[in-house]
């Protein structure tokens, strides 16, 4: 899947993960970022509850979702009979079959409508490969390439989202997409970013 292509359909509904909304908060554009794209956004209530517990420990993604929420820029959403079979799927069985409860969601939701699971997690990323290929599945970083994010951020917010997301929220980087984010930062900045893998961060 390429980034170019994976936006075909601007009525396809883009449903977001947890650890998603904790990338975009971290390039410092996630507004910017959201409204670049035609489509609706939604959350589930189970990703958001994921978010809603991360502030005990000081995190304040929640509340910045929550301005976007009430913004009507992002929607959030329940889990309808055919997503929560989904889910439940997800969630019960085996360690290696069975994801966190906001990941699962996201993707029995994005089952449901037709929709784009946005989601970083590499075990989630194979379950879908392996049990839904149909379901087209979109991590932070392809979101950040795409070239209407380009165009609404122009090259130095660009050059600064993928950076913030990077070295904040340690953004995960597929490995045919590293080449491509070593040319946007620059190889000296690719050493303060700890989820890069050590060789890219040590190119120097």
């Amino acid at each position: 899947m390429s980034s170019s292509n994976f936006l075909t359909d601007p009525r396809s509904v883009l449903v977001t993960d947890a650890s998603v909304v904790i990338n975009l908060n971290a390039t410092g554009y996630a507004r910017a970022i959201i409204t670049a794209f035609p489509n609706r956004w939604v959350i589930t209530a189970n990703a958001l509850a994921e978010l809603l517990s991360g502030m005990r420990n000081g995190h304040n993604d929640a509340r910045a979702l929550q301005e976007l929420i009430d913004a009507g820029i992002i929607d959030a959403v329940s889990l309808g009979d055919h997503g929560g079979k989904v889910y439940e799927t997800l969630i019960d069985g085996s360690a290696l079959r069975t994801l966190d409860d906001g990941e699962a969601a996201t993707i029995g939701y994005a089952q449901e409508v037709g929709g784009i699971a946005l989601i970083d997690e590499r075990k989630a990323m194979n379950l879908c490969a392996d049990s839904f290929p149909e379901l087209l599945v979109v991590p932070t970083v392809q979101l950040l390439m795409h070239e209407a994010v380009i165009r609404a951020l122009g090259r130095q917010g660009h050059v600064d989202a993928v950076l913030g997301a990077l070295q904040k929220a340690r953004m995960r980087v597929p490995p045919d997409q590293i080449a491509r984010v070593l040319a946007i930062i620059g190889e000296k900045s690719a050493a303060s970013c700890p989820s890069l893998p050590k060789a890219a961060r040590s190119a120097l």
